[in-house]
């Protein structure tokens, strides 16, 4: 089992503007030029934090445009929430808080071997980052820039601590990135 972050992110390091907007993002690349459809089919449990969530919930109808339905995954999804959020009809949602490790736990029971995809956003990457459980990074890169936005991963990693395992283009406007996290020593509280 690994715990993945998976996203796109604009050339400058944003994968949202500041609004929550992903218009700089559907113009870009497709899926099925991507790892994406062999990345799916190994998840187990999706993670995300409450502004990605609340995306879905506004977007539902241009999401079940694309995808066919409003919510398009299989998987149990845990959402990091401090507020109360609507669920979607038909979504099988944990709504969590806290720390990260007590609900890795709790997902690593239901899955089993399958992987954790951290969906969004970088935060919530970064939570998992200092609780030693992010294994890998697979990032898209767009062809744009943004200038100010949500950031990919707010973490300060200066050490060698991102091996690159693959480069692979997706068209002319974007490429994929996939990482491995050289793990540090286990932190207790986080």
């Amino acid at each position: 089992m690994k715990v993945q972050y998976f996203a796109a992110s604009t050339l400058d390091g944003f994968i949202a503007t500041e609004d929550d907007s992903l218009e700089w993002l559907f113009a870009l690349g497709e899926l099925d030029n991507s790892s994406y459809p062999t990345f799916i089919a190994n998840v187990g449990a999706l993670v995300m934090g409450s502004a990605t969530y609340q995306w879905m919930l506004n977007n539902a109808e241009q999401v079940a445009a694309e995808t066919g339905s409003s919510w398009p995954y299989s998987q149990p999804t845990w959402v990091f929430s401090s507020r109360k959020l609507p669920l979607i009809e038909g979504a099988n949602i944990h709504f969590v808080q806290g720390k990260i490790a007590p609900v890795y736990a709790e997902i690593q029971s239901v899955i089993g071997d399958k992987n954790i995809w951290i969906v969004g956003g970088g935060e919530l990457a970064g939570q998992f980052y200092d609780a030693n459980l992010l294994d890998e990074l697979i990032i898209q890169i767009g062809s744009v820039t943004l200038g100010k936005g949500k950031a990919l991963f707010p973490r300060r990693l200066l050490a060698p601590t991102l091996k690159l395992i693959s480069v692979h283009p997706m068209g002319e406007d974007m490429v994929e990135l996939h990482y491995t996290v050289e793990h540090k020593t286990k932190l207790a509280e986080c």
